[in-house]
C-alpha cells in the first residue's frame, strides 16, 4: 500500500475519532445511576450524568418493566426528568454534585482533562489544515506535530475515562448517596473509542510521517532520503 494512500486512512480514523470523542463531551450518558428496587408500582430515582450535569429521573417501575441488571431502569423508560448542570469554573457557589461536595473535584478534574483532549484536537487538526494546504516539506513536516498532538487527545480521554470511572465508584461506595447499582452509557463508549482511535491513528500518523528506513546497512536515517507524501 502506498504511503499516501495509509496517510489518508489515518486521516480519516482521527476523523472518527474526533467526532466520537466530542460526541462523549457534549452528552450526559456516561453512566447510569440506579438506586435499589424494593417494591413494584412505585417510582424510583435514577440519574444519569456526563461531564457538565446530572439529570436525575423518576421512573414508575412495574414487574413488567423491571430489569433486574438495571434496577431502576433502564434510563429510557418514560418518567420525570431533572437535569441540573455542575458549577465547575464558578467559585463561592456551592453546588449539588452527587449528593456531596467531594464529588465535585472528580467532575471538575475529568471536565478540565476533556477540554484539554479538546485543544489538542483542535492543534492537530490546524497541523493537518496545514499539511494539506502546504508544499514540499513543510507539508510533511506538519505531519509529525499533527500525530504528537491527537496522540496527546487521546492520552487525555483516557485520564479523563479513568477519573470518571473512580468518580462513579466512590459515588457507589459513599453512604450518603441512594445509589448502589450503575453501569456505563453510550457516552463512556464513545470516549473509549475516541482514546483508542485518536491515540492508535496518531501515534500512526507520526510514524507515517517519520523518515524512510535506510537501504543499505552503513547508511544512517539522517543519509537516507526523505521520502516526499505527494
Amino acid at each position: 500500500m502506498h504511503k499516501r494512500t495509509k496517510i489518508k486512512i489515518a486521516i480519516f480514523v482521527l476523523v472518527v475519532g474526533m467526532a466520537c470523542m466530542f460526541t462523549a463531551v457534549v452528552t450526559d450518558h456516561w453512566a447510569v445511576l440506579s438506586p435499589h428496587v424494593v417494591r413494584f408500582n412505585e417510582t424510583c430515582e435514577a440519574a444519569h450524568f456526563g461531564l457538565w450535569r446530572l439529570c436525575k429521573k423518576h421512573i414508575y417501575i412495574t414487574e413488567q418493566n423491571y430489569d433486574k441488571e438495571h434496577g431502576c431502569g433502564p434510563i429510557s423508560l418514560p418518567g420525570d426528568e431533572n437535569c441540573t448542570y455542575f458549577r465547575h469554573f464558578n467559585p463561592g457557589q456551592d453546588a449539588e454534585i452527587f449528593e456531596y461536595k467531594t464529588q465535585k473535584e472528580y467532575n471538575i478534574s475529568a471536565a478540565a482533562i476533556s477540554i484539554f483532549s479538546l485543544a489538542f484536537m483542535i492543534l492537530g487538526s490546524l497541523c493537518l489544515l496545514g499539511s494539506c494546504t502546504g508544499k514540499g516539506k513543510g507539508r510533511d513536516y506538519l505531519l509529525k506535530p499533527a500525530g504528537m498532538f491527537f496522540a496527546f487527545a487521546g492520552i487525555c480521554a483516557f485520564i479523563s475515562l479513568e477519573v470518571m470511572r473512580q468518580s462513579v465508584k466512590s459515588m457507589i461506595e459513599s453512604k450518603d448517596t441512594i445509589w448502589i447499582a450503575y453501569y456505563y452509557a453510550w457516552s463512556f463508549a464513545c470516549a473509549c473509542s475516541g482514546f483508542v482511535l485518536l491515540f492508535l491513528a496518531g501515534i500512526a500518523l507520526l510514524v507515517l510521517s517519520m523518515p524512510q528506513m535506510p537501504r543499505n546497512p552503513w547508511e544512517t536515517c539522517m543519509d537516507a532520503e526523505p521520502e516526499q507524501v505527494e
